[in-house]
């Protein structure tokens, strides 16, 4: 029984080495590492500068130039531009024209302040305003920086295209845009030419503000009936109602400020109106 057991153990101290070798194996050694070796680049040989010497200058040196007549410069003034038609000789664009012969009044200065239009036109231009067609601006008091008083007057669009029909007829006289229409945030501009007899009388920026995009090209239209205006001052089309002293004078004899009342929101404010004409309205009371 002894001696059994004695044999068992032997046999288990010989198997018990084999298994911690092979549960601990050594692995084997990784190869030392070697650093690189940096080769240093052959250098290359630089080719020679190409350099000029006096002898090869005075071969390539470039001749003189010709003598000939072709090359001669003269001191004469150029002579005018063969295309452009007789005009005002302002030399900006002057009677430009199309393909088809017509002017393009998109960029022509055609006819500008070459001669007075007859006496009779002139006398309809520059007649004087009749203060019955002379509209006081309803709602706020507008202040004017330019000469300095409170309150606006203005003629209606229409009574300046009244004034040039009688003029120079009806189609004797037109608005021609100068640029593309200009739409802001809040407000439409576009310039534009007046145009009467064939002749550029006068050019102007029109304006108009909106408050919502589908009212747009409703003031796509004001703006150009606003540059008409603006236009028309050149002409002396009721040029009263930029005269400081005759603004006070007229506001003085056809014009009333008063206290209104805002219904909604139960403010007063200074409105003006003409003397014949009715009470305010809603949403203001007097």
């Amino acid at each position: 029984m002894a001696s059994l057991s004695l044999s068992r153990l032997s046999g288990a101290l010989r198997r018990t080495p084999l298994r911690l070798s092979r549960s601990y194996a050594i692995a084997p050694a990784k190869t030392a590492w070697v650093p690189r070796q940096y080769i240093k680049p052959t250098p290359t040989a630089i080719p020679a500068a190409n350099v000029t010497t006096d002898a090869t200058a005075a071969k390539t040196e470039t001749p003189p130039p010709s003598t000939s007549d072709e090359f001669k410069v003269s001191s004469d003034a150029p002579p005018p531009n063969a295309t452009a038609a007789e005009g005002n000789g302002n030399g900006n664009g002057n009677n430009v024209s199309t393909g088809d012969g017509a002017t393009d009044w998109s960029k022509s200065y055609h006819g500008l302040a070459t001669q007075a239009f007859p006496k009779e036109v002139i006398d309809v231009l520059m007649a004087p305003v009749d203060p019955l067609d002379v509209e006081m601006k309803p709602g706020e008091q507008l202040y004017c920086l330019e000469m300095d008083i409170y309150g606006l007057i203005y003629l209606p669009e229409i009574k300046y295209r009244r004034v040039l029909n009688k003029a120079f007829g009806p189609g004797g006289w037109g608005l021609a845009p100068r640029s593309e229409t200009n739409v802001g945030p809040k407000i439409v501009s576009r310039e534009y030419a007046l145009v009467c007899q064939g002749r550029l009388v006068a050019i102007a920026r029109g304006e108009q503000e909106y408050f919502d995009p589908s009212g747009i090209p409703t003031a796509t239209e004001a703006c150009k009936s606003n540059a008409l205006m603006r236009c028309c001052k050149d002409l002396g089309v009721a040029s009263e109602l930029w005269d400081p002293r005759f603004i006070r004078e007229f506001k003085a004899k056809h014009c009333v400020e008063v206290f209104a009342e805002h219904i909604p929101t139960k403010k007063k404010k200074k409105l003006w109106r003409r003397k014949d004409q009715p009470k305010f309205g809603y949403p203001y009371q007097e």
